[in-house]
C-alpha cells in the first residue's frame, strides 16, 4: 500500500494557491493588528488593519489571473479562495468595526450578520458557479455584490481612524435602545450584507 508522503497536500498546491493563502495571511494579520489595538490604544495598529485589507484584495486578484494564464484551476483553489476571502473581507472588516468602537449588543448582532451573509454568498457562489458559467470556464455575472465590496467599508472606516473618530468619537454617535447600544454607522455593514446575499446580478469585468 502506497503511504502519502510528507506534505503531499502541500506539495499539490499550484502557483495560484499560494496568492490565495497570500489573501488569508493579510486577514489574519489585519485580526492581530485590531488586536493590538485593542490591548494598546495605539492607532497606527488600525492604519495596518485597514491597509492590509487592499492588498488581500490584490492577492486575490492575482490568484484568479495566474490560474487563468496557467490554466490551473481546481476545486480545492476554489474552496481556498473562498476560506481566505471570509477572512479577509468578511471577518477581518467586522473586527475592524468592532475595535472602531461598533462595541454595543446591537452593532455585534449586526456584525454576526454581515459576515453570515459574507459566508452564504461565498456558498451560494461555490455551488452556481458551473451553471452561472453557461458551459464556459468563467462566470459570467455575481448574484449579490461579491465580498471584495467591503473594501469600501473598510476605507470608511480608515477615514475615520485618520480623523479620530473611534469609541466615543464615532460618526453619527450612539442610540440607547431597550438598554443596550446601536452605532448608527454600522447599519453600513446591515446594508454591505443584505446586497452580498441579495439576486442583484452584477456582471463579471
Amino acid at each position: 500500500m502506497n503511504r502519502p508522503k510528507p506534505f503531499s497536500m502541500i506539495r499539490e498546491f499550484h502557483l495560484a494557491d499560494w496568492f490565495t493563502l497570500g489573501n488569508a495571511f493579510c486577514g489574519v494579520g489585519a485580526l492581530f493588528a485590531v488586536m493590538s489595538y485593542l490591548q494598546s490604544g495605539e492607532v497606527q495598529h488600525l492604519f495596518y488593519a485597514c491597509a492590509l485589507i487592499p492588498a488581500a484584495l490584490v492577492f486575490d486578484v492575482l490568484d484568479g489571473r495566474i490560474a487563468r494564464w496557467r490554466q490551473q484551476s481546481s476545486a480545492m483553489g476554489r474552496e481556498l479562495d473562498s476560506l481566505a476571502d471570509i477572512i479577509s473581507f468578511g471577518v477581518a472588516p467586522a473586527v475592524i468595526a468592532y475595535g472602531c468602537g461598533m462595541q454595543g449588543l446591537y452593532d455585534r448582532i449586526i456584525l454576526v450578520f454581515f459576515v453570515a451573509c459574507g459566508v452564504s454568498r461565498l456558498a451560494r457562489f461555490n455551488i452556481t458557479a458551473e451553471k452561472l458559467s453557461e458551459g464556459g470556464d468563467k462566470v459570467k455575472y455575481f448574484e449579490g455584490t461579491p465580498i471584495p465590496t467591503s473594501l469600501a467599508l473598510v476605507l470608511v472606516l480608515w477615514v475615520a481612524a485618520a480623523q479620530g473618530a473611534l469609541g466615543d468619537q464615532l460618526w453619527l454617535g450612539e442610540l440607547k435602545l431597550a438598554g443596550f447600544t446601536l452605532h448608527p454607522l454600522v447599519l453600513m455593514f446591515a446594508v454591505s450584507g443584505s446586497l452580498m446575499v441579495s439576486r442583484i446580478r452584477i456582471p463579471k469585468l
